[in-house]
């Protein structure tokens, strides 16, 4: 018994492994940022909206996490040190 080699081959890293999975793009530092700060106002807005449906648990979670995302992109920013936004 011989296993098949799937007909496409993944390239690079993907999210699991298989063939047809979406790549995993390696970002430069300034999207990566942006994709952060966006994650921070998403989760921003998901607290407000637990809020407004008075699930004071899950908004609780959505605003503590909203902080943590600002705390990455400004690690970042200090990390790759690029240039400030004119």
């Amino acid at each position: 018994m011989t296993i098949a080699r799937p007909a496409v081959e993944p390239q690079g890293p993907d999210a699991v492994a298989v063939p047809g999975s979406p790549a995993i793009l390696t970002l430069p530092p300034r999207a990566l940022h942006a994709r952060l700060l966006e994650n921070a106002a998403l989760r921003r807005r998901r607290g407000a909206e637990r809020l407004q449906s008075n699930r004071l648990d899950d908004a609780d979670y959505w605003l503590h996490a909203a902080p943590a995302a600002v705390r990455k992109a400004s690690a970042l920013r200090e990390e790759k040190s690029f240039a400030p936004l004119p």
